[in-house]
């Protein structure tokens, strides 16, 4: 009786495991390319980013990477960029086509060179909103970073000075930590950081005075939200 009870323990643990592994179906990449075709005004805004001085840009070149669904598919070997700018994907076709999803929102996940993208819920100045964010830290509190990039206008020509075209400024970045499945949260100075977090937070404000916390450093932040995550 034991043995038959380890051999369905066993069987089970496999079949789960099994289970797990193949939550996301892996699709054909052509799929990805027919789907996800956009707007022509889409590709020609795109297009027209060459003719801007500076990079809107988190990584210039296409990497190749894999694109999760909410619709359980995964498509790999999808060369990718992200456009902080227009806050997309772009994708570029076996064509050398390029395009940017035409739908982020069915997206649950990116992954490329390392990278690791999720399209999320957020606070922004108490209105809820949607985007791309690097995951930095996983778990119960997880940590990401959301990338800005600013478009100076063109100005015309003056008595004493030139014409100066139009040009993408120096890329910032924001902190934000998310709970579960919740909006995430922006990381603001160290008592507004321990003001989101929904509980221990007197074991949050301890661990950030003892071991002097930045909430502006990455390392730090990664730090504090494992900590909180072995409470």
């Amino acid at each position: 009786m034991k043995k038959l009870l380890l051999t369905f323990i066993l069987t089970t643990s496999v079949f789960m495991y099994s289970f797990a592994q193949n939550t996301y179906e892996i699709a054909e990449s052509i799929d990805f390319y027919r789907i996800n075709k956009t707007l022509n005004e889409r590709r020609e805004q795109i297009q027209n980013v060459n003719d801007i001085k500076g990079s809107p840009y988190l990584n210039d070149e296409f990497i190749n990477g894999t694109i999760y669904t909410t619709s359980n598919y995964q498509y790999p070997n999808i060369p990718l960029r992200y456009n902080i700018y227009s806050d997309n994907l772009e994708f570029k076709t076996p064509t050398d086509e390029i395009y940017q999803l035409s739908a982020p929102e069915v997206i649950v996940k990116a992954e490329f060179g390392g990278i690791k993208m999720e399209y999320i819920p957020f606070i922004y100045f108490k209105k809820m909103k949607r985007g791309f964010f690097q995951v930095k830290e996983e778990g119960k509190a997880s940590l990401y970073i959301r990338s800005h990039i600013q478009l100076q206008q063109p100005t015309k020509p003056g008595a004493y000075k030139e014409a100066q075209p139009a040009k993408f400024l120096k890329k910032t970045h924001e902190f934000y930590i998310r709970f579960g499945k919740n909006a995430a949260l922006k990381v603001g100075k160290k008592k507004e950081t321990v003001a989101i977090f929904p509980k221990f937070q007197k074991e949050i404000e301890d661990f950030i005075k003892k071991n002097k916390i930045n909430t502006n450093k990455e390392a730090d932040l990664k730090k504090l939200v494992r900590h909180y995550n072995s409470l």
